[in-house]
């Protein structure tokens, strides 16, 4: 059950070296795939360059870290409030350091907005084919 459509969103972040302490503004791509129905591809890229760094989060963690602190381990959102915008920060923590971005909340509810019209939140499950991904865990077993 393959699906043509996807969620795409191009928006401003800024990578922070501390609260509060910009270190340089970048962009966030989010995209969701009715295939991978439970993730949210982000690319973090430094505005006129091509290359990004790329990164795949749960998007119920995602719409979670919009109402409070959100996930454990290498991925952790939570909502700011800065000068009555709201925000939100998430933070990466793979092996090699830690970095943190905030972000536009209402852009990235806008996101989610257009997820759900893709595949319901609650109805990921009937979107994955169980034999397919059987079939490439096992491989030519």
């Amino acid at each position: 059950m393959r699906s043509s459509r996807v969620a795409i969103a191009d928006l401003p972040v800024k990578l922070l070296l501390a609260p509060g302490m910009i270190v340089m503004p970048l962009r966030m791509d989010l995209s969701y795939e009715p295939d991978d129905p439970y993730a949210v591809r982000v690319s973090f890229t430094y505005p006129g360059t091509a290359q990004g760094v790329g990164w795949v989060m749960g998007r119920d963690l995602l719409a979670e870290g919009l109402d409070g602190p959100a996930g454990e381990g290498d991925v952790q959102i939570w909502p700011v409030r800065e000068d009555g915008e709201r925000l939100v920060h998430i933070r990466l923590s793979p092996d090699t350091g830690t970095a943190l971005f905030e972000a536009p909340a209402e852009q990235i509810a806008a996101f989610l907005r257009a997820t759900e019209m893709i595949v319901p939140r609650g109805a990921e499950s009937r979107r994955v084919d169980i034999d397919a991904l059987l079939t490439r865990l096992l491989g030519d077993r």
